[in-house]
C-alpha cells in the first residue's frame, strides 16, 4: 500500500504533467497526431479506474510511441521528455 504522503506527491506529479499535456494538445504549431497523443495521454492520467502507477505507465506508453515522430517540433519533444521523467517516478 502506498502511503498518504506518496499519494499526494503522485497527485501533484500527475497535475504537473496534465498542465503541460494540455499546453501541447492546444498548441496549433504542433502536428495534429502529436496533439491527439497528448490528449490521449492526458485521459490515461485522469482515469480513476486505475492506480497511479498504472495511469502513469499508460500515459508513458502513449508518449513513447509518439516521440519517434520526425515531425515533432524540438520544443514539444523536450516537454514530453520532461513529462515522462515526472511520471516515471510514480510507482505502485
Amino acid at each position: 500500500m502506498v502511503g498518504k504522503k506518496k499519494v499526494q506527491e503522485y497527485d501533484e506529479r500527475i497535475q504537473q504533467a496534465l498542465m503541460v499535456l494540455e499546453q501541447v494538445s492546444e498548441d496549433n504549431t504542433t502536428p495534429r497526431n502529436i496533439r491527439r497523443a497528448a490528449k490521449e495521454s492526458s485521459e490515461a492520467l485522469q482515469n480513476k479506474a486505475f492506480t497511479h502507477g498504472v495511469r502513469a505507465s499508460n500515459a508513458i506508453s502513449v508518449l513513447d510511441d509518439i516521440l519517434q515522430d520526425p515531425n515533432m517540433p524540438p520544443y514539444t519533444r523536450v516537454k514530453l521528455w520532461n513529462i515522462m521523467s515526472l511520471l516515471e517516478a510514480i510507482k505502485d
